[in-house]
């Protein structure tokens, strides 16, 4: 009986969890496996689409003829036995469909392009024929390249049946090669050879010398033998046209690493250290799905408590994995992993180019890497036989993915964590409430790291009431103690760290005569003046346009600057420091590829006195010669409409508080702010993690919200006011019916910016404990809507979200 094939297809239109039957052609039968990529053809149009296989079986319940499988694009496949397991309940936890969740997983160039050719059919006639087929064939379909005119023609066409589109699926997945050499004689033939051309070509001699100690069936590069043997590329054509050697294809892995690290070893642990060590140590040994929390101040030493836990886990010839938050903190962590295990680690983030991805995730898949670190999708890397996931500053926001499907990378470590039978630790100096709560019951054991390594103190912190230094200041970004402290820095060849949490030049444009403020055209937001740019843009959006010189309102002149950002703060620095030397680091400035390593490579150096920057700077980073920090605006989240804003305050405040007095030298913390007297400032200052989780917990049992409640956020948006706002009131009608009187409903409201990118938003939030009809409901939502979406209307749901905004 004929092999039938089940392929999940990837048709955005209409997507499902259901596979479709397709029949695998004879040749491909007992080939093709669960997890493999293949091209079918699907629809009314027979138009190639990409799909997954998700099993192989010898019956179906279709009764007519079933399409063949058109091609296949793997020799073996990309998605293991657990990645296709997480895949499902992947989709199942964050209301996605699996394919989407499948993309997701896979690395940039393991997602096929569709490219569209239209032909001419019989129809068509001679006239038509030769104004759009000139050479009588089909010619490559893309709208962006062709005139209206051409366009409209061919859709003219088509509509008449008087042509076709074919739709080609190219795979990207493409290996780097480069030139090989192999020796073709054997070594007593090499060696005659050499004396015989010994005097008249020395060099040749000198290639034939190299090739008899090479091994014929490992060829090496070509540049590699030009530079060991000492010859030039003209040579090695010699050798070839000489029989001497033969030149082949030769498959290399693409770099990420773009400098050598010295190697480094075991450090002594402090009895804090040993204990944590000794903890995750019995976890790995007893194949325990057992889930910790490393709580440790910072510079309290969690890296080698990291580090000491992979060897075991290595040792016993299992792999690790090691998630951190930050691209920007990815080269200093790699680094670190690096010189510990060498050429064992891979890595794995978005700063990547698509072909170092590739090549990374493939020395994962064949098991060449042992060890992977990256950021959010190195959760799904395809490393077999886990022993020990780690998840460093677990509390940070960037876990989330705020895109379908919308998973939290600690969610999907500690799925991994129960499937390898693994120990997951989750480590943090501020860890998030939900986890912190999670300790408190006993569902994670917590591992305490009190003190900094060789019991260094932490850093002083100053509060600075902004209030009262306004009065003597004015309007000046930094205030007395920290000019005087800056100086000093300077004065001692020491360095600071200067966080304010803006980009741009200045927050807003606004005309003092009328009170216009200049806004996107399509967003609810205020533009940000960039001056390195010379231009005003949209931070949602991307729009942008020229600063104005005149209200666009009542054509005033005086139109002003209101706001700090961090080009601002640089150039207010560089005049009040005029031989001080400045590092800005902030999205504008690292958008190059490589540009976070090269920043910090060059404060690392020392070759910066002061690094300013966002909150990208505040975590991980580790200079021992920093003995100052300085945060220029404290209140920026506290303001915002979110119940997680004290958190991230307190978390944002005490990790960019660690940067300072890491080494030797002591460090001191200045923190500005207009509100001296918040909890969420005031414990930060005494880095008093505790009585925060205490009080913070207080407040979220008031107002009902997370950990206390589970939450759900649906979001519907449209262009069309209207109709985003009436299908969210439908949505909250349908759902009430799934809800017990114990859930709490906010909404439906328009979002806190309620247009992005020219669509207006509505949301609900559901907080509930237990609703066990709840989401069959959402799960109905999520398919009704893909009906609507081919109108413009979109409607997503996201569990747990980190904010309500």
């Amino acid at each position: 009986m004929a092999q039938i094939g089940q392929i999940l297809v990837d048709v955005p239109t209409m997507q499902t969890n259901d596979p479709y039957s397709y029949a695998i052609p004879a040749e491909w039968e007992h080939q093709l496996q669960a997890g493999m990529r293949v091209i079918v053809p699907f629809g009314r149009g027979h138009r190639m689409v990409d799909g997954v296989v998700v099993g192989v079986t010898d019956v179906t319940s279709f009764d007519g003829t079933l399409k063949p499988i058109e091609a296949v694009l793997d020799l073996s496949p990309v998605l293991n036995a657990e990645l296709q397991q997480l895949a499902d309940w992947l989709a199942d936890e964050t209301f996605a469909f699996r394919i989407t969740c499948i993309q997701t997983m896979l690395p940039n160039l393991l997602k096929t392009k569709t490219e569209r050719e239209i032909a001419p059919l019989d129809a068509i006639t001679p006239a038509e024929r030769a104004t759009y087929f000139p050479d009588g064939t089909p010619r490559p379909f893309d709208p962006d390249k062709l005139d209206e005119a051409t366009v409209a023609g061919l859709l003219k066409l088509q509509r008449a049946g008087k042509v076709t589109v074919l739709y080609h699926v190219k795979n990207q997945a493409a290996a780097k090669t480069t030139t090989g050499v192999a020796p073709l004689l054997p070594p007593d033939k090499l060696v005659e050879i050499q004396h015989a051309v010994a005097k008249r070509a020395p060099k040749q001699a000198d290639l034939l010398a190299y090739l008899q100690g090479m091994t014929p069936s490992q060829p090496q590069p070509q540049a590699k033998v030009v530079k060991a043997a000492g010859v030039s590329s003209a040579v090695i054509n010699t050798g070839a046209e000489k029989g001497w050697l033969e030149k082949s294809s030769l498959e290399v892995y693409r770099d990420p690493f773009h400098q050598p690290v010295k190697p480094t070893h075991p450090l002594t642990l402090n009895p804090d250290q040993a204990k944590a060590v000794a903890a995750i140590t019995a976890a790995i040994d007893g194949d325990d799905t057992q889930n910790f929390l490393v709580e440790g101040v910072t510079g309290s030493g969690k890296t080698e408590v990291y580090l000491q836990s992979i060897a075991v886990a290595l040792q016993q010839k299992r792999t690790a994995l090691m998630l951190v938050p930050e691209i920007a903190l990815t080269p200093q962590m790699v680094n670190r992993v690096k010189a510990r295990f060498g050429e064992q680690v891979a890595v794995l983030h978005s700063g990547l180019s698509k072909g170092e991805q590739y090549d990374e995730w493939r020395r994962i898949d064949n098991g060449e890497a042992t060890v992977v670190v990256g950021a959010r999708s190195a959760v799904f890397a395809p490393v077999k036989n886990v022993g020990l996931i780690i998840m460093d500053e677990e509390h940070e926001s960037s876990y989330k993915q705020d895109e379908t499907p919308r998973y939290h990378a600690r969610d999907v470590a500690l799925w991994r964590g129960r499937y390898n039978h693994c120990p997951v630790v989750l480590g943090s100096a501020t860890p998030s409430l939900e986890t912190r709560a999670r300790a408190a019951k006993g569902i994670y054991t917590r591992l305490v790291l009190p003190k900094r390594v060789n019991d260094r103190p932490l850093p002083t912190v100053h509060i600075v009431d902004m209030r009262a230094e306004m009065k003597s200041i004015g309007d000046s970004d930094f205030s007395t103690p920290l000019v005087a402290a800056i100086q000093a820095r300077l004065d001692r060849k020491e360095q600071v760290v200067l966080m304010l949490n803006r980009r741009g030049y200045s927050s807003f444009v606004m005309c003092r005569d009328c009170g216009f403020v200049l806004k996107c055209p399509n967003c609810d937001i205020s533009l940000t003046l960039h001056m390195d740019s010379h231009s005003m843009k949209c931070h949602y959006c991307g729009h942008e346009e020229a600063i104005p010189k005149v209200c666009p309102n009542c054509h005033s002149r005086k139109i002003r600057y209101y706001g700090t950002g961090t080009q601002k703060v640089e150039t207010a620095l560089q005049a009040q420091f005029p031989t001080a030397r400045i590092l800005r680091m902030d999205v504008d400035s690292t958008r190059r590829k490589g540009a976070h390593e090269r920043i910090l490579k060059q404060f690392g150096n020392h070759e910066a006195d002061i690094l300013l920057g966002t909150q990208m700077i505040a975590k991980g980073l580790d200079f021992p010669n920093v003995t100052l920090v300085g945060v220029l605006n404290a209140d920026t989240a506290l303001g915002l409409p979110d119940f997680r804003a004290s958190e991230r305050t307190f978390q944002l405040l005490t990790q960019v508080s660690g940067r300072a007095g890491r080494a030797t030298k002591p460090g001191e913390v200045f923190i500005q702010t207009f509100n001296p007297d918040h909890y969420a400032i005031q414990l930060a200052q005494s880095q008093d993690y505790e009585r925060f989780f205490v009080t913070e917990m207080a407040m979220r049992h008031q107002g009902s919200y997370p950990p206390y409640y589970f939450a759900v956020q649906v979001t519907a948006s449209h262009e069309d006011e209207a109709v985003a706002a009436k299908a969210m009131y439908q949505i909250v009608a349908a759902l009430k019916g799934d809800l017990s009187d114990q859930a709490i409903v906010l909404g439906p409201t328009p979002k806190a910016i309620a247009r992005v990118k020219r669509k207006y938003y509505y949301q609900v939030v559901i907080k509930y404990k237990n609703e066990p009809d709840l989401k069959a409901g959402l799960e109905q939502i999520r398919q009704a809507a893909q009906i609507p979406a081919r109108h413009g209307l979109a409607v997503t749901i996201d569990p747990e979200p980190m904010n309500f905004m």
